[in-house]
């Protein structure tokens, strides 16, 4: 139900936070800096760096995001889309190797698309002091039951949704059709309850715990969202936008003052 409360999503966001495309090294490096905070401090997926930035191998052909926590202006969330290797004889995206045996060719088979038209969310990840709920500690992003039913703003998941959608908005700028992603179980039940639509194309592997291979279509997503998250939706299309705008203003300006 639409109530005044959640109609409001948008500024509600943006009172607190704000998404950031990782378009700079510098901004990269901010988003290198909490992967390892999760993925290698608190989570020990990955082995800890002495740099302490977590990178890899698909860095170099990745769209990156950011989450600012406005009242302090740090940075406090990321994730990337990974983009298949267009200079690499193999273009498989990671999920597509580590799912080889479970992945249902039937519902998408990854192959058969446009290289440039798909993608891989990956590296979602929140600092810990936001992941901040009894039981959430172990997991590299949080949305609880909690969530759900309570009518409490203060309760909404906005990190984790913010980016969600933000992704999504990334996607579609870059015009990429489709994203898949690996990720628990309760994600994807938790998202689905908050209007993404994730569905569901093999069965599940083991990685880093049982993990679920899911793809989102972007068009589909965008023009079927729920009516209570288009305010959140258009806040954020348009914080990255604005984003854009401003770093193609300062390239046009670097450009300029290079050919004097």
């Amino acid at each position: 139900m639409l109530t005044q409360e959640n109609s409001h999503l948008g500024t509600s966001f943006r009172q607190y936070f704000k998404i950031v495309p990782a378009l700079t090294e510098e901004l990269k490096r901010e988003a290198y800096r909490i992967r390892h905070s999760v993925y290698c401090e608190d989570l020990q997926f990955e082995f800890s760096r002495p740099d302490r930035f977590e990178t890899d191998e698909h860095d170099a052909h990745s769209l990156h995001l950011l989450i600012r926590n406005v009242s302090n202006d740090t940075f406090i969330g990321c994730t990337r889309i990974i983009r298949p290797p267009l200079n690499n004889n193999d273009r498989r995206l990671p999920f597509e190797k580590t799912c080889a045996q479970t992945l249902d060719r039937s519902i998408i088979d990854p192959s058969r698309l446009p290289a440039d038209k798909i993608g891989e969310v990956s590296r979602l990840a929140v600092i810990a002091s936001f992941r901040r709920r009894k039981g959430e500690k172990n997991h590299p992003i949080n949305i609880s039951e909690e969530d759900f039913g309570t009518g409490l703003m203060t309760r909404f998941p906005y990190i984790p949704l913010g980016l969600y959608i933000g992704t999504v908005e990334l996607a579609r700028i870059h015009n990429i059709k489709v994203l898949f992603m690996l990720t628990e179980e309760r994600l994807v039940s938790h998202f689905s309850r908050l209007g993404a639509q994730l569905e569901p194309i093999g069965a599940p592997v083991e990685h880093h715990g049982l993990r679920f291979p899911s793809m989102v279509e972007i068009s589909s997503t965008i023009s079927n969202m729920r009516p209570v998250f288009r305010p959140l939706y258009q806040t954020i299309a348009e914080d990255i936008q604005s984003w854009l705008e401003v770093r193609g203003q300062q390239a046009k300006q670097a450009h300029s003052s290079h050919c004097r």
